[in-house]
């Protein structure tokens, strides 16, 4: 885990929603940017935790399942300087294997101006590798590489 979490909850035995509900309590007393350690082993939590931060503005930063059935989420309180960029343009490219995602998010990016961004959505499992060695090698800046729920990650990609 890159980040420290100013708060630790282990909310594990709990049914949904009540780590969701965990979740929100603890986070509404964070400043914003200040990041926090949720565990559950209730199978509902990701998709709860994905759908309110996409809701309030507040970030899954990383997902991580424990060894003894539990699953740790850190958590980001919105408003912080790693909050989620702005997109001009959405591509939801879910179900599309690779390389179809980079070749339309290629074809976007040719028609945008620069300074635009791009968000592109895939669930491919080698987006996240792709997109990443595609952006060292092209002209556009990964702004940001977030994990969403059931596999899908988003990509904030930026024209130079």
């Amino acid at each position: 885990m890159s980040e420290k979490p100013a708060v630790t909850i282990d909310l594990s035995g709990m049914p949904c929603p009540a780590p969701l509900l965990g979740a929100k309590k603890i986070i509404d007393d964070l400043q914003p940017g200040q990041a926090m350690l949720l565990l559950s082993d209730c199978p509902g939590t990701e998709d709860d935790l994905f759908a309110w931060c996409k809701y309030t503005g507040n970030e899954v930063v990383s997902t991580t399942a424990q060894a003894d059935g539990k699953t740790a989420y850190l958590l980001r309180k919105a408003g912080g300087a790693s909050s989620t960029p702005v997109a001009h343009v959405t591509l939801d490219m879910r179900g599309v294997s690779c390389p179809g995602p980079i070749l339309q998010a290629k074809k976007l990016l040719d028609g945008m101006k620069g300074g635009e961004v791009l968000q592109l959505v895939s669930d491919c499992p080698g987006a996240v590798a792709d997109v990443e060695s595609w952006s060292h090698a092209t002209a556009v800046e990964l702004l940001a590489s977030l994990p969403m729920a059931r596999g899908a990650h988003e990509f904030y990609l930026k024209k130079k």
